[in-house]
């Protein structure tokens, strides 16, 4: 999926061709986030622009609601209870949502998360947490009673040999938990504790430029690495990412 003048572009999965457009309204010209919930049968899109998350249907008519979010809203993930998370970078928080687009919990981060940007669930109730602000770097928060508390940081300054980071956004989580960054021009894998990182090896023509948006597909062990000037690129065989060790 990509989007763009208020279209998103829906792709077979199988001959990667674009299969259908649909159109959402209002939809603003900086879109962080995307995110699929295969039981509600729809699509999320952050609009930063206009602070709402629009949600739309992926069967019948397409339909289209939107609802307000938190300012500057960025990435989404759907956790294991099939609700929307939503992190917005302004406000520093972390808001859960059902399909229909009630306020299920609006929790505000720790001040170490300045500058908040993606999101993933990790386990339930246990999220990963990429930020800027001035230190750059990912979170490990532990959701309860409507609070976050962080477990662990990887920032490239809190421990020896870790790598510094520079622009983390997008974020990806396998079977064993190790959790995947996109950062600069790179991906770096963390382990559950984010307490040992490296690179991913990818063999790409001309590397990888300004890596955005990740998504994981378990069920097709394939990874989708979405850049910031709209190339998509479409890894197979990624059992774990441990596998693409450097």
């Amino acid at each position: 999926m990509r989007w763009e003048s208020q279209e998103i572009d829906i792709y077979d999965a199988a001959t990667l061709t674009v299969q259908r457009h649909i159109a959402v309204p209002e939809l603003g010209s900086r879109s962080c986030g995307l995110a699929v919930c295969a039981s509600n049968k729809c699509l999320y899109a952050s609009d930063f622009n206009n602070n709402c998350v629009h949600r739309v249907e992926l069967l019948a008519n397409n339909a289209v609601m939107k609802w307000s979010v938190a300012r500057e809203p960025g990435g989404l993930t759907v956790n294991s209870e099939n609700n929307l998370l939503v992190v917005s970078r302004d406000e520093r928080k972390l808001q859960e949502f059902t399909t229909c687009g009630t306020l299920l919990q609006n929790i505000q981060l720790e001040t170490v998360i300045e500058q908040p940007r993606g999101v993933v669930e990790v386990r339930s109730g246990q999220y990963t947490v990429s930020h800027e602000g001035s230190v750059h770097g990912v979170c490990l928060v532990d959701v309860k009673g409507g609070k976050a508390m962080v477990l662990h940081r990887h920032d490239g300054r809190s421990g020896s040999g870790l790598a510094v980071m520079n622009r983390p956004r997008g974020l990806a989580v396998d079977k064993h938990h190790n959790i995947l960054v996109a950062e600069n021009n790179r991906l770096l894998v963390l382990d559950h504790s984010l307490t040992s990182a490296y690179k991913m090896c990818l063999s790409i023509d001309g590397g990888l430029h300004g890596p955005y948006s990740l998504w994981y597909d378990k069920s097709r062990a394939r990874l989708y690495v979405g850049e910031w000037k709209g190339r998509v690129i479409v890894v197979d065989h990624v059992k774990d990412f441990t596998e693409t060790q450097g």
